[in-house]
């Protein structure tokens, strides 16, 4: 897939993933790695709305449209991307952050909202740790609360190091 380290979240929708990559990237960053994500939405993705240059050129034909500014880069591809596919994309990262794509064969940690009545994506020996508000006593792995953001952070860094 790639050389750079994955770590996958898995949770149902509203059960904090986004919210918990939010807050642990720039902890990651405190720690000198520079992380990367890759989202799956499986409700569609319109990043390149209708007018823009970027649509226009996808609505002519092109199966790739690169928009890069004198800030940042934008790549649009015409048709859905593997997870290894999307991994290959990632470049100048020590570790790409995934958030989706539960059932990829990546270590995962798993997201479990009580208040959601959801639970895991999968039996919890599926993942590396839980973050979840859910009593877990006899979990073999480690367990963190969801405002624990500094512990998560500092266990996905000793993980990939």
């Amino acid at each position: 897939m790639t050389d750079i380290p994955i770590i996958g979240l898995a949770g149902y929708s509203g059960s904090g993933k986004t919210t918990l990559l939010e807050k642990v990237i720039p902890l990651l960053a405190e720690k000198g790695l520079r992380a990367a994500v890759i989202k799956h939405d499986v409700h569609g993705l319109d990043l390149d709305g209708e007018g823009t240059d970027s649509r226009r050129f996808a609505e002519a034909g092109a199966v790739c449209t690169v928009a890069s500014s004198t800030e940042s880069t934008s790549i649009f591809i015409s048709r859905p991307l593997s997870l290894s596919e999307a991994a290959a994309c990632v470049r100048d990262a020590d570790i790409i952050l995934v958030e989706g794509y539960k059932n990829a064969d990546i270590p995962q940690i798993g997201l479990a909202r009580a208040a959601n009545g959801k639970g895991f994506t999968a039996d919890i020996s599926r993942f590396i740790a839980l973050v979840t508000d859910i009593p877990q006593e006899n979990a073999d792995m480690p367990v963190f609360a969801f405002d624990e953001y500094e512990k998560i952070a500092g266990f996905i860094a000793d993980r990939i190091r």
